[in-house]
């Protein structure tokens, strides 16, 4: 993972720096891009094999592999004219090139969670660079830190972690088929939010390609550019092709704690504190809610039923005298909790369990595809009991397929200015809301069920809205959502969108980097950073 520009990488710059700008008008044409590629890399046999197009039988599969929101995976969904798959830079470096010659847009898929399909579908003719090759991870427990491919997934970041240490971790996700390069591109939180910050200020160096072909790392780069891929959206700028992350110690054995609650148990009053403690205690302790309704029994009468998750960076004899002062009403008990490896955090958080082996975080397919439509929101202040009731009655109006997860946030990330890196949502958040509804048992997106529960999210969002942040209404760019917005044809339009996700200060800020380093606007999507 050595910062170095290969011979073949000065023979494809000056390929590069040839063309000018004019090469993105030529028209797409998968032959004419094929015969790019044979005049431009010195092993076409090799790289060939790793070109599909739609008359490929392997084509189709391997679209469909790592698309994750089952919403997108149906035939009327635009798809790639050309997919590549490379195992080296060189390679990418080739695609970029012929990708720009012949007219395309490019797509940079790493894991396929993105929520909106923006990785692997669009409304114009492009090329995807799916980055499943490139996966390679190096863990230095001497020097607490990882060098990891852009087309690893989480779950081979924590195996490959868990296989030299268990007193190392790294702040990300819970979700082991996530790519890392999206994720860290977006900020990243998770279970070790509150402890070490997010995802993105934990990264220490990258290699990555400019527009132009060039591999950077931080130094050539700039801190500017480095500023704007750590949470601005990587594949806004370039493509990244390799992280050098801090890893941060954790104990040899952490604590889970998992309880169930009804509004009959007083779920409600239960959650009203909630609000005020998780933000506020230790910061080894993370408590995560989960809420959705559901049917009392065989009746028609509903209820809401939460289940909070307790992840603890200690033992069971610590964090029971803890909870006892500041939060008795969750009543944790010895009995639901337990001491585990961090790595087996990971299979519960998945909605695995403890027992499952962790080689299954190497199995990409083990983690069943979601069909769903999500929306984030931020609290900042406690939601009182009465709002919280008419959310309750908002969710009984839907017929139990949503849910809503709410993330603890507050000690590290309070240390950490809101222009620290383009993720903005830190010091004052209490927690971070994600919103969905489920459509898995629905054959269609479009059906009069599916288009109901659509209708529902959406007007939830009314409902919501006295009691999320406010000017800007917050929204986490790793759960994208085009509802907000696509216009950029100004700062106005694009501000409609680009500031719930970055604030006013860091949008303007990426609108900035981004005409310096892609003036051409070559790296775009519905939600990327504009050029004006």
């Amino acid at each position: 993972m050595k910062s170095r520009i290969s011979c073949y990488s000065v023979f494809i710059l000056v390929h590069f720096l040839s063309f000018g700008v004019s090469i993105l008008y030529d028209t797409p044409s998968s032959e004419n891009f094929l015969t790019c590629i044979k005049s431009n890399y010195h092993n076409f046999t090799t790289i060939s094999q790793l070109i599909f197009t739609p008359i490929n039988s392997s084509y189709l599969p391997i679209w469909e592999a790592a698309a994750n929101n089952l919403r997108f995976v149906k035939p009327s969904t635009p798809k790639p004219s050309i997919i590549v798959t490379p195992t080296d830079e060189s390679q990418i470096q080739t695609t970029l090139l012929c990708t720009k010659l012949h007219g395309y847009e490019i797509r940079i898929r790493c894991g396929g969670h993105d929520f909106e399909g923006i990785s692997y579908t669009a409304n114009v003719p492009f090329v995807m660079l799916d980055l499943v090759n490139m996966r390679s991870i190096d863990v230095n427990v001497v020097n607490k830190t990882a060098w990891v491919q852009g087309g690893a997934v989480l779950g081979e970041l924590y195996y490959a972690i868990s296989q030299k240490t268990d007193t190392l971790s790294f702040p990300a996700g819970i979700c082991p088929q996530v790519g890392v390069s999206g994720y860290l591109g977006g900020g990243g939180y998770g279970n070790l939010v509150r402890k070490y910050a997010t995802a993105g200020d934990n990264i220490l160096d990258v290699r990555f390609m400019d527009v132009n072909g060039n591999i950077l790392d931080r130094k050539s780069m700039g801190e500017d550019l480095f500023w704007a891929i750590r949470g601005g959206g990587a594949s806004n700028f370039g493509i990244a092709l390799a992280w050098k992350l801090r890893l941060v110690p954790v104990p040899r054995k952490v604590t889970i704690c998992l309880v169930n609650i009804t509004l009959e148990q007083g779920a409600t009053d239960i959650f009203y504190k909630y609000q005020y403690v998780a933000p506020n205690i230790d910061t080894d302790l993370l408590l995560r809610a989960q809420i959705n309704s559901e049917k009392i029994g065989n009746t028609t009468k509903k209820t809401i039923r939460m289940l909070f998750h307790a992840l603890y960076l200690g033992r069971i004899d610590t964090l029971l005298p803890l909870l006892d002062e500041n939060f008795p009403k969750l009543n944790i008990t010895r009995e639901i909790c337990e001491e585990v490896r961090m790595v087996q955090t990971n299979l519960l958080f998945a909605g695995l369990t403890i027992s499952t082996p962790v080689e299954t975080l190497l199995n990409r397919s083990a983690i069943p595809k979601t069909n769903i439509k999500s929306k984030s929101d931020y609290v900042r202040t406690p939601i009182p009991k009465s709002g919280l009731r008419k959310i309750w009655r908002k969710m009984f109006e839907n017929d139990n397929s949503e849910s809503m997860v709410m993330y603890t946030f507050g000690g590290k990330m309070n240390e950490y200015s809101e222009t620290a890196i383009p993720y903005p949502h830190r010091a004052g958040v209490l927690y971070q809301v994600l919103k969905s509804v489920n459509l898995i048992d629905q054959a269609s997106d479009t059906n009069p069920t599916s288009l109901r529960r659509l209708a529902w999210l959406r007007s939830f969002e009314e409902t919501l809205e006295p009691y999320v942040s406010e000017n800007p209404r917050e929204a986490y760019f790793n759960y994208n959502d085009l509802d907000l917005g696509v216009g950029s044809a100004t700062y106005e339009e694009a501000s409609v969108w680009g500031e719930r996700y970055w604030k006013r200060d860091n949008f303007k800020k990426l609108i900035r980097i981004k005409a310096q380093v892609d003036p051409d606007n070559f790296f775009r999507h519905p939600q990327s950073i504009p050029v004006f």
